[in-house]
């Protein structure tokens, strides 16, 4: 009985003393590492979220000059609502083309949501069942993958790309990755 009691609290304790560690650190726990970076884009090919309109496959990514992104978003995400005009202004701007990766959505749905907030992207494929998130290694959405010219992945972002990420984070990444 007194173990049912204690150990809670204990592990109450435990999760605190980590969380603290972390703090004291330096570290970041919201930072996820990622054994993707510098590796190629995974294989996969996915058909387009609307019909009539290409789909998306890994030789897209490989294929001619010039850093690409890849978002992984949906409806029904609220931090990708955060983002969206973000990724507008930027896909305006012409920092680099930005590819879609609609997760786990009703197409009906991101559609609509496409046309009530805008569509930054290039192209926008439907990853209906995951499959192509988990080869990517995403942990949840949004996500974004910097990919270099090669078809290589040179980073990625875990969460809502704020005005602060894409010019602290992203555009360094793009302006090297370009080279």
């Amino acid at each position: 009985m007194r173990v049912a009691l204690v150990l809670p609290a204990a592990l109450f304790g435990v999760l605190a003393l980590a969380f603290a560690a972390f703090m004291i650190l330096g570290r970041d726990p919201r930072l996820l590492p990622s054994t993707m970076i510098d590796q190629p884009v995974p294989a996969f090919t996915l058909p387009a979220l609307r019909t009539g309109e290409p789909g998306l496959a890994s030789a897209d990514l490989n294929a001619g000059a010039g850093v690409k992104l890849v978002n992984f978003f949906a409806s029904w995400c609220v931090p990708c609502r955060v983002e969206q005009p973000v990724l507008m202004r930027f896909a305006r701007e012409g920092g680099a083309p930005i590819f879609g990766i609609n997760y786990k959505d009703k197409p009906e749905d991101a559609i609509k949501w496409l046309k009530e907030l805008g569509d930054p992207f290039a192209r926008v494929a439907a990853d209906r069942d995951g499959r192509a998130a988990i080869d990517w290694g995403v942990y949840g959405i949004p996500e974004t993958f910097v990919i270099d010219p090669a078809g290589r992945i040179r980073y990625r972002h875990a969460g809502p790309i704020t005005q602060d990420v894409l010019e602290r984070n992203l555009m360094p990444v793009i302006k090297e990755a370009a080279k």
